[in-house]
């Protein structure tokens, strides 16, 4: 989790003798983004102890025997192949180029060799990928982009993913979401290895805070990932996005694609790891989720504003998602936010730095619920620790879908094997704003599929 580490973890084994903790590995792919893989050159491969910063030793290694082109086209020449990384005290992965593709096996081999013999591994934003295929991540907490969280979970369900956190130190095994976060990450490791005056140096220099507070919640949001972007099913998908309060099926989506249901199914699968259906029961449960926390509408009034056809099944698959009713979950969520902000709505406190390992979601401790519901922290743990029918990421966490039968033919609106969705109402009633102030939780990654 984000924090800063004063003792050496239990984690971390002893440095085999070949290695040198000064020297820093960085492990470049072909495709790779250039904003990621500049990172770790910038912070550890460039003099600056004039300003106070301990000096590392950099080795650029190629992780594959291709050109290295970057985004934009640009080819790029390492000096050093995967047989450097045998003397590097620390490899970093400062990105993956394609979530849908495996790494290279002789780049995962060696990353494997690198951590037994004690070194320490780094993966920003989707370098988690590749360490994740190492094994690595098995058993261990990770983030990565918050984008990219529901189908990391997906493909590892070993993973403990926690899409909250900028970056996670389990000791040896180090993780980082999206792009600036790999920032905060690499000075984290400056903080660890010569302490808070070398960090805050360093920080200086490349004019950024030396330790950012929170997490990536502010940031999530229904965009779409770049994978989808281009695709003309992203069309599909934000008019999806856009009109959830109405009766719709998944032949519906196909149809404004221009395909069959077979073929929208498996491009939709490819793109996202997750059936359709799933996906758009999961975009409907989000949606009640922030409904619930952003407004005073009724349980049965936010079942129609989310498409549900009726409070009983959106109780349903809420409580497949979320392990709780709605009526529980806003009640545990206001009994962590009594006091009002000065436009009046609940202030969102700011999640303090931790110097623990304990508590790996941060923030106060939750309010004692009333008998019988859980608390709102409750909720958001069973909801980070679900796991295998996570589907893809199509942007915040409108991408982080479970439930719902993927087989052909079902209907969104009707039919008793889904009696999930209907008509809702679209407008929004004075006096029941709808706030954006907050950004829905990404639900779990190791949930019931919906039967």
């Amino acid at each position: 989790m984000s924090q800063d580490s004063t003792t050496v973890p239990e984690t971390v084994r002893k440095l085999s003798g070949r290695r040198r903790r000064e020297i820093v590995a960085v492990l470049l792919f072909s495709g790779g983004p250039i904003f990621e893989s500049s990172i770790p050159l910038s912070v550890f491969g460039i003099d600056r102890q004039d300003a106070g910063v301990p000096r590392y030793r950099l080795l650029v290694c190629a992780g594959e025997d291709v050109p290295l082109r970057t985004t934009g086209g640009l080819e790029l020449t390492a000096p050093y192949g995967l047989e450097a990384l045998s003397r590097a005290g620390t490899v970093v992965v400062p990105a993956w180029r394609s979530i849908t593709q495996p790494p290279p096996p002789a780049a995962l081999d060696a990353l494997r060799r690198a951590h037994e013999e004690g070194a320490r591994i780094v993966g920003l934003c989707t370098g988690a990928f590749v360490l994740a295929a190492a094994g690595l991540l098995d058993g261990r907490p990770a983030t990565t982009h918050w984008m990219y969280a529901p189908t990391l979970a997906k493909r590892y369900p070993s993973v403990h993913v926690d899409p909250r956190e900028l970056f996670v130190d389990d000791g040896d095994v180090l993780t980082s979401a999206g792009t600036a976060a790999g920032i905060d990450l690499c000075l984290h490791i400056v903080r660890t290895d010569h302490g808070a005056d070398a960090a805050g140096a360093l920080a200086r220099r490349l004019v950024v805070p030396p330790r950012r507070s929170g997490g990536q919640e502010r940031y999530l949001d229904r965009s779409l990932p770049e994978e989808i972007g281009a695709d003309p099913l992203a069309e599909v998908v934000a008019w999806a996005l856009e009109h959830l309060h109405e009766q719709f099926d998944v032949e519906t989506l196909a149809a404004r694609a221009y395909m069959s249901r077979r073929t929208f199914d498996r491009r939709f699968r490819s793109l996202t790891g997750s059936a359709p259906l799933q996906w758009l029961i999961t975009q409907r449960v989000l949606q009640a989720q922030r409904l619930l926390e952003t407004s005073d509408y009724s349980v049965d009034e936010v079942a129609g504003r989310c498409g549900f056809r009726s409070p009983v099944a959106l109780r349903g698959h809420f409580r497949r998602q979320l392990g709780s009713s709605p009526a529980a979950y806003r009640a545990a969520y206001r009994a962590r936010r009594p006091q009002g902000g000065p436009d009046g709505r609940p202030d969102r406190p700011e999640r303090p730095d931790r110097d623990g390992r304990g508590d790996r979601f941060g923030g106060p401790e939750p309010v004692e619920p009333r008998s019988g519901e859980p608390s709102v922290v409750g909720l958001r743990r069973t909801a980070l620790a679900a796991a295998h029918a996570a589907p893809g990421p199509l942007g915040g966490p409108a991408h982080h879908g479970h439930g719902g039968h993927p087989g052909h033919g079902m209907s969104l609106g009707h039919g008793p094997g889904n009696p999930g969705f209907g008509h809702g109402p679209g407008a929004v009633e004075p006096g029941k704003p709808e706030s954006d102030l907050y950004s829905p939780h990404l639900p779990g990654q190791r949930e019931r599929p919906v039967g």
